[in-house]
């Protein structure tokens, strides 16, 4: 079997759905050969650069080297300019092996001036011409190569971005005609939430063999003829995956404690529209997972992936720290206006937590049944920048019960608390195609695409997205105290490398 993480994604750590399935594979004694395709693909069109080079290009080219060295060391974390000058000249290089054709690409996307890949019938296409992707000369090599190596009967795929499909599906259209007699299987992340609409019928067939819609171990394992698989949560496994190799100044070693969501009220929200149900991995053995990885791969950060970690198991995490700088997603809870919690994360190892805010007005939390608390949230901000932990927070504009004089108390709010909030993210709101509001209201296409997952809408109090953005552009932007923090934003890997920026928090080894 073989296990492919494909083209395109941010590549500074290893895909740890893959890596799941990896230690669900270990645990049973099946035989498997993981492949990161996003690293080595993008580090392959890197390395062969463009015939024409102008000045920028030939400058980047020969910075190359040093530019990818600064990104795995510590280089180019101390000194902001450099780092944003290697990701300009590294997204400009990918840009110019793109020129001649109709593909533009970059660090962490893929997108075609015709294909979308929102379209199952531009995805087929896709597959019928493999040889139009920019990866194919990578592929083409390495899956050969490991035809020929590994003779496989199963070749899986986890898919997650719509940046990963048009590549996912070139590579299982080569497949399928170069070796036709091999299984395909395609799940993830992307694959889950079609596969969750109302309705779905496969596009695919004669295409794909088997798409798995959530969690893959028990179904690969069935696959693969192990009847005792068992529904139970298995150690990953990241083994297979080249840590030297990642954009990152050493080893991010994500973990998943859990999927779905444990609040799973918010309106709007893809994880309840979906259906999936909260699972949670018992905290000591999250504790004991953690441990033991932490100190069979050394890593400089772990990445906590859950759409929200517990409160339960934050506290497990301080009781036993990891030995490990981490970070992760949380909900905005009274347990961080605690400030001897915020001490305690601390003191395990905490330097950043991303932290889901939405809106700075009470009004629209609460219709969005977010179940914050404004002044909970200032008194959180205040006890994790007194604790020395980072936020990253996460704003939400456009939903729709907010308009213009509840996006300016947003504005507002950041203001407030600005030394308190390390980064930004700005979110223009997407209906969800499925979810039950998205009945209630007059929705229109957002995607071409019969695989689309969101659609656009007449908004309530008539605030378009054109108007959002020039809010977002012209006004909050535009406060000087916001404009500091947003120009903190790591490009490309945003919250991904925002720990490593954090100064005096602990995130250096």
């Amino acid at each position: 079997m073989i296990l492919i993480h494909p083209p395109v994604a941010k590549s500074c750590e290893p895909p740890v759905g893959i890596a799941k399935l990896c230690g669900a594979l270990d645990h049973h004694g099946v035989r498997y050969r993981a492949v990161d395709a996003n690293l080595e693909g993008l580090l392959s069109l890197l390395k062969n650069p463009p015939v024409s080079l102008d000045t920028w290009t030939s400058r980047a080219l020969r910075h190359l080297p040093g530019h990818l060295d600064s990104l795995k060391g510590w280089e180019a974390y101390r000194d902001n300019s450099r780092y944003r000058r290697a990701i300009k000249d590294l997204n400009r290089l990918l840009e110019m092996t793109s020129r001649s054709s109709r593909v533009r690409i970059s660090l962490a996307n893929y997108q075609h001036e015709e294909l979308s890949p929102a379209r199952s019938t531009d995805l087929v296409r896709a597959a019928e011409n493999p040889e139009d992707n920019l990866f194919y000369p990578y592929f083409k090599k390495r899956l050969m190569g490991l035809l020929e190596s590994e003779q496989p009967s199963i070749v899986g795929f986890s898919m997650n971005y719509l940046s990963q499909a048009l590549s996912t599906f070139a590579m299982i259209g080569f497949l399928r005609r170069e070796c036709p007699g091999v299984k395909l299987i395609l799940g993830g992340g992307l694959v889950t939430s079609w596969m969750r609409r109302p309705h779905w019928q496969n596009p695919f067939e004669g295409l794909v063999d088997d798409l798995v819609a959530g969690p893959g171990e028990v179904p690969l394992l069935l696959l693969m003829g192990v009847r005792e698989a068992g529904d139970i949560p298995y150690t990953p496994s990241y083994d297979s995956f080249p840590f030297k190799d990642y954009f990152a100044p050493g080893p991010i070693l994500p973990y998943s404690a859990s999927s779905g969501c444990y609040w799973n009220r918010c309106s709007f929200c893809p994880e309840r529209a979906e259906g999936n149900p909260y699972l949670a991995i018992p905290v000591e053995e999250v504790i004991s997972d953690l441990l033991r990885l932490a100190d069979r791969h050394q890593p400089v950060l772990i990445h906590l992936l859950d759409n929200a970690i517990s409160p339960s198991l934050m506290k497990a995490i301080s009781e036993h720290p990891p030995g490990v700088p981490w970070y992760g997603f949380v909900r905005i809870t009274r347990h961080l206006t605690d400030p001897d919690f915020c001490l305690a994360l601390k003191r395990s190892g905490c330097v950043m937590l991303k932290l889901g805010l939405e809106s700075g007005d009470q009004a629209v939390l609460d219709d969005l049944q977010k179940g914050i608390d404004l002044e909970e949230a200032s008194s959180a901000l205040k006890n994790l920048k007194n604790a020395g932990i980072a936020t990253y927070v996460y704003l939400l504009f456009g939903t729709p019960v907010e308009a213009l004089t509840e996006a300016r108390r947003t504005l507002a709010f950041v203001v407030k608390h600005h030394d308190c909030i390390g980064f930004l993210n700005l979110a223009i709101f997407n209906m969800p195609i499925y979810g039950a509001e998205a009945q209630q209201m007059e929705t229109k296409t957002f995607y071409e695409g019969d695989l689309s997952l969101y659609a656009s809408f007449d908004h309530p109090k008539g605030w378009n997205r054109r108007q959002i953005r020039q809010f977002l552009d012209k006004e909050f932007k535009r406060h000087p105290v916001i404009a500091s923090i947003v120009r903190r934003d790591p490009p490309v890997f945003t919250s991904n490398h925002a720990p490593f920026f954090v100064r005096g928090e602990g995130s250096r080894r």
